[in-house]
């Protein structure tokens, strides 16, 4: 038979983006099979020469961590400096190797490797059976906490940040969900899903040293003032629930880590005006959160900007609040 009428088939022009997700996301998952395969030891051997490695790589990060050492420790010059930041880069490896090996630790290595402080504070607040909104810094391995809490039998919500490509916030999605959390990403549902949550006596989880979408009220962090998210003040005086600033800590033992939870910070109207109370409230977990992360500066991941002076600040639009029910 002729093929001569017989038109060949037609491809899509090529999309480097399309190639650099497939080539991102397929790290991710290399990562998370080797961390996962290799001896508990051996992975975490992993965290300095990956760390040294990222370091020496990403000189744009390394300016902007040294930035934010120095806001945490104005004290930090010259060589103490420079070992800060490696350590920051160390532990930010260190943070990655443990998230992909968590969703396979049975629970009984996930609690032998975990000392609580404050947890009294988290089943006290549960009693109230409004949930309990855990305002987190980017520190330490939280995730780590979130499976220990889970593992006891609390329901856990968290918000997460939508990431490109779509396979990619797909595959972190399903690690956080093999933890025990329900995840919810950040956009036009997440406000009312998160409300349902603390209704429903849930613990959210809430990463709050860090305005991505850029409609918090402006405050005083670290001598400096920027913005920094809405979202816990505003589901607290929304709902009830209260707000507890939390810390997680690596310590120096094999895969240890400590949960620090500080009392809940108070959250009642006091102003006229709703987003007055909201800037108030903001102001005291800015503050909280500066307790929790000068315990162990070189724990904190912040490699992003997130003050107006720094080199690269984003102007955000905001849809945070506007997305949270009305009452």
């Amino acid at each position: 038979m002729s093929n001569g009428n017989r038109r060949p088939p037609v491809f899509d022009e090529f999309d480097p983006k399309w190639l650099t997700g497939q080539l991102t996301t397929g790290g991710y998952r290399f990562g998370a099979l080797a961390a996962r395969l290799l001896p508990t030891a051996v992975a975490a051997g992993l965290a300095t020469p990956l760390g040294a490695t990222a370091n020496f790589a990403s000189p744009e990060r390394r300016a902007m961590i040294e930035r934010h050492l120095r806001r945490v420790d104005p004290t930090l010059r010259g060589m103490r400096l420079r070992r800060a930041v490696q350590d920051s880069f160390d532990s930010y490896a260190r943070y990655w190797i443990e998230s992909f090996r968590l969703p396979y630790l049975s629970k009984r290595a996930v609690s032998a490797a975990f000392v609580e402080d404050g947890y009294r504070v988290l089943l006290d607040a549960l009693d109230g059976g409004k949930g309990a909104i855990i305002a987190l810094p980017h520190l330490g391995g939280w995730e780590w906490a979130g499976r220990w809490i889970a593992d006891r039998g609390h329901p856990i919500t968290v918000i997460v940040e939508r990431l490109e490509p779509p396979e990619l916030f797909d595959w972190f999605v399903d690690l956080r969900s093999k933890l025990g959390m329900r995840v919810v990403p950040l956009g036009p549902q997440a406000g009312s899903e998160v409300v349902k949550a603390l209704n429903a006596n849930h613990v959210v989880c809430l990463l709050s040293d860090r305005d991505i979408q850029g409609n918090g009220p402006e405050v005083e962090f670290f001598g400096e003032r920027t913005t920094l998210p809405a979202g816990p003040a505003t589901l607290a005086l929304r709902t009830g629930a209260p707000i507890l600033p939390t810390g997680v800590y690596f310590t120096d033992r094999l895969d240890g880590h400590l949960g620090h939870v500080r009392p809940p910070v108070p959250a009642e109207r006091e102003a006229k005006r709703l987003r007055d109370d909201v800037a108030r409230i903001t102001q005291d977990i800015a503050r909280e959160l500066e307790v929790l992360i000068r315990r162990a500066p070189t724990q904190w991941h912040m490699f992003q900007p997130n003050w107006p002076s720094d080199p690269g600040y984003p102007q955000f639009s905001s849809t945070l609040e506007r997305d949270l029910p009305k009452n």
